[in-house]
């Protein structure tokens, strides 16, 4: 490793101990912290690797005037601190230096908030403002750091893997993808423009197409998408393909990835030793959703043929009119008491959309004004569900409004009942994604997934409704981690997908040419994924927000408070692109 040292400082603020007692030092840093004791006064400098405890004599006026967060420069002897001093918190909590001289290299103005305690109340906006600042913060600080030290694991891992590392281009072409383009008009182009990639999806396979058999890349991804906490316009992920394989050698990777990833980096996780592979349609069911948290014990049931039928005439009157009926069990909440069913009740209406919310609670007997309108037979069947001394909940209504009620019920009730256990990691693999789905916007028959991935069994123009992908989704604890599968690599297949979806031959060779022409000068199989970095890093840390593990994010509003964008330019600028603005509204 390259030595530190420089004119600037021999050692960091990180590495000094009791084992450094007696020698003279030069240290250089950020003044975290100040306490002025009159004949003493103590500054906590800080550098990227730590603090270390700096005592001067009192009285130095100049001294006195340096504000939190000027960078100063000091010369002193390493003492040890006074037993009952130590700091056993910080790695050089057991020694200090006796400041002989001091530099101020940059004087701080007054901060716009505070970097010493860490204090998260400050607005986000005039965080992100002041970003830098931010960063030096101890929480935010760690955060990038961390995300350093995962980068270079992976990326170690992946060429331990035997695959390659490339580059593809950032400056490319519009394609539907999935999502909004960003597009940047070409100078030399007149009326042209080029398009920030969504993912390398075209530039890899042509790898695999050009014969290099196994890819990676730490690939950037732009989407123009609306913004939340958990979606960033710019985003990172671990973009791989690969030649000559079928389904689970590409999920072999993830296997091996992901489990060494966690066992890295958080002490004391509990990973599960199972994998499962869930078809979505059992996802769906089961769970309400295509990226269940595993952690959660409690499972979805179809209870509509329960219900077919019976004198419970709201479910009964439904059913016949193509309803379906979920149950949800909330294992030992019979002696709940009832204000927690009427805010369960309260939720169902606020936050589900539902009428209301029908539960059986399986005590001694099943008690609720379900369990009135029902026979015995029917009462068994569903205690059986439900078990003992659990609450039975269920959510009548179409098949899909049906299955994300009770997906969104069933997280409710595992962090309600404290069911989930945060030090877990629970990975699964969902498989067998439809081909294509209903557009919401348009009613039309669009891609469910990856428009490049190989359907399984031959394309139904028919139903099309009813193809499956070999596409999967890598989910841990509640969050899609990883998307990939198989690719088409043919490109009669290639066209029949994109007709289905109302796309003409013409439209592929315009909007794929490079891939379409590749494809007919000899293809392998292959298929790969993309493991999204800025998730795990967030899930791995516990933050609620991906803009704590990134450095420079933009705010939900997609704008960069620091830097100002996005801005308007120049009418000189807009000429050279041959751009007229047309003002909104």
């Amino acid at each position: 490793m390259l030595s530190l040292k420089s004119k600037y400082r021999t050692h960091t603020c990180g590495e000094l101990n009791a084992t450094n007692v007696g020698k003279v030092v030069t240290l250089s840093g950020w003044v975290h912290r100040k306490r002025d004791h009159g004949s003493l006064l103590f500054i906590d400098l800080r550098d990227n690797y730590g603090i270390t405890q700096i005592v001067f004599d009192g009285g130095d006026d100049a001294l006195e005037r340096v504000r939190p967060e000027s960078v100063i420069t000091i010369t002193g002897t390493v003492v040890a601190r006074d037993p009952a001093a130590v700091n056993d918190k910080i790695p050089t909590g057991a020694i200090e230096i006796k400041a002989d001289k001091f530099d101020v290299l940059t004087n701080a103005d007054v901060l716009p908030f505070q970097v010493f305690g860490d204090d998260d109340t400050v607005a986000e906006d005039l965080r992100l403002k002041h970003r830098y600042i931010d960063l030096r913060r101890e929480s935010l600080h760690h955060n990038i750091l961390f995300r350093n030290r995962v980068m270079k694991f992976l990326r170690d891992k992946m060429w331990d893997m035997g695959f390659s590392e490339f580059q593809t281009p950032i400056l490319t072409v519009s394609s539907p993808e999935g999502a909004r383009d960003y597009i940047v008009p070409s100078r030399h182009h007149h009326g042209m423009f080029y398009a920030l990639p969504q993912a390398p999806q075209q530039f890899k396979q042509l790898l695999q197409i050009a014969g290099f058999d196994r890819y990676f890349q730490i690939a950037p991804c732009f989407r123009d998408e609306d913004l939340r906490a958990d979606r960033l316009l710019e985003f990172y992920q671990l973009d791989l393909e690969m030649s000559f394989v079928d389904l689970k050698d590409i999920q072999a990777v993830g296997n091996e990835l992901i489990p060494a990833l966690i066992r890295q980096f958080v002490p004391g996780a509990k990973i599960h030793p199972e994998i499962p592979h869930i078809p979505y349609d059992e996802a769906m069911l089961k769970y309400g959703c295509d990226k269940p948290d595993l952690r959660n014990p409690i499972e979805i049931s179809d209870v509509t043929e329960i219900f077919r039928g019976s004198d419970f005439g709201i479910f009964a009157n439904a059913i016949e009119n193509g309803a379906v009926v979920r149950a949800i069990p909330a294992p030992a909440s019979a002696d709940k008491p009832r204000s927690w069913f009427d805010k369960l009740g309260d939720y169902a209406v606020k936050e589900l959309g539902l009428g209301g919310l029908g539960y059986i609670v399986f005590a001694d007997e099943a008690k609720g004004p379900v369990a009135k309108k029902l026979d015995q037979e029917r009462i068994e069947k569903l205690r059986a569900i439900a078990g003992d001394g659990a609450t039975l909940f269920f959510v009548c209504d179409a098949l899909d409004a049906a299955a994300k009620a009770a997906g969104k019920l069933r997280i409710k009730l595992g962090q309600d009942l404290g069911l989930i256990d945060e030090k877990e990691f629970r990975l699964c693999w969902i498989e067998e994604f439809p081909f294509y789905e209903v557009n919401e916007e348009t009613g039309a028959i669009d891609f469910g997934h990856n428009p490049f991935s190989l359907p399984r069994g031959e394309l139904d123009k028919d139903d099309p409704l009813s193809i499956k992908a070999n596409q999967f989704d890598m989910v841990l604890n509640g969050a899609e981690i990883c998307s990939g599968g198989l690719r088409n690599y043919n490109p009669e297949t290639m066209v029949r997908a994109f007709e289905i979806a109302g796309y003409g031959e013409e439209d592929v060779k315009a909007k794929f040419g490079g891939m379409y022409a590749a494809f007919q000068y000899g293809a392998p199989p292959h298929g790969g994924c993309a493991f999204g970095i800025d998730r795990l890093v967030q899930i791995m840390l516990g933050e609620d927000n991906l803009r704590a593990v990134v450095a420079f994010p933009t705010n939900q509003r997609g704008q960069d408070l620091m830097l100002g964008s996005p801005r308007e330019v120049t009418e000189q600028q807009l000429r050279e692109v041959h751009i007229q603005v047309r003002k909104k509204g």
